[in-house]
């Protein structure tokens, strides 16, 4: 026995961004001075607009950052009842996933896209996988899904991601469910800055297939 005690890392089922301390974490980043005078999330914000999305239900919505950038109607459904609160306190639509499921919100077609921002780093590929067939057939026919992922200085950014989801991992999620690759493409500077800059990301806009 080396007498080392090992420190567990993130857990693939994505409870590390459960609770109060991961609530806080969000909210605190998103509050820093410098970021609210430079108003640093406009371009993300631009980038989320001209993507005409419409409805969007925001999966994994944290404090709302996406959600104050969305269409009107659009809302946000996240496990960390804190930070659903958060969001809510801003005056945001969001709710937790006990309280999404079954609600009127929860059926078929209720929403013209997904979006699903900086989640599927914190999750194991199956979770993920579980995740986007759950909310999936809230999209109607002919709707999109977003995925949006950090590129190697924002993943190593946050000890609680769990793997490294590039454009071709999401890839390989949207086509086990039938999507159609839109777009795929690095934001908001080329492909190699996401190596020396923590907010360069993997955008993934696929379709659903129209019904016949």
């Amino acid at each position: 026995m080396s007498g080392v005690t090992e420190t567990p890392g993130p857990r693939p089922d994505g409870r590390d961004t459960a609770g109060s301390e991961y609530a806080e974490r969000l909210r605190t980043r998103g509050d820093a001075r410098w970021k609210r005078l430079l108003d640093v999330q406009r371009p993300y914000r631009w980038n989320l607009r001209r993507l005409e999305l419409g409805r969007v239900l925001d999966i994994g919505c944290g404090v709302g950052r996406n959600l104050h950038g969305l269409a009107p109607g659009s809302v946000g459904v996240d496990h960390n009842e804190v930070a659903v609160a958060m969001a809510r306190d801003a005056g945001l639509s969001a709710y937790t996933t006990e309280e999404f499921d079954g609600s009127d919100l929860d059926r078929p077609g209720a929403f013209d896209a997904i979006l699903l921002a900086h989640v599927l780093e914190h999750v194991s590929a199956e979770v993920a996988d579980e995740i986007l067939d759950r909310y999936l057939p809230c999209v109607r026919d002919g709707g999109r899904v977003v995925l949006i992922t950090p590129q190697e200085v924002g993943y190593r950014s946050d000890p609680t991601h769990v793997r490294f989801v590039d454009l071709e991992t999401m890839r390989s999620h949207v086509v086990r469910l039938g999507l159609t690759v839109e777009r795929a493409y690095s934001f908001p500077f080329p492909r190699p800055v996401g190596k020396v800059f923590t907010y360069n990301e993997f955008v993934l806009v696929a379709s659903k297939p129209a019904s016949a």
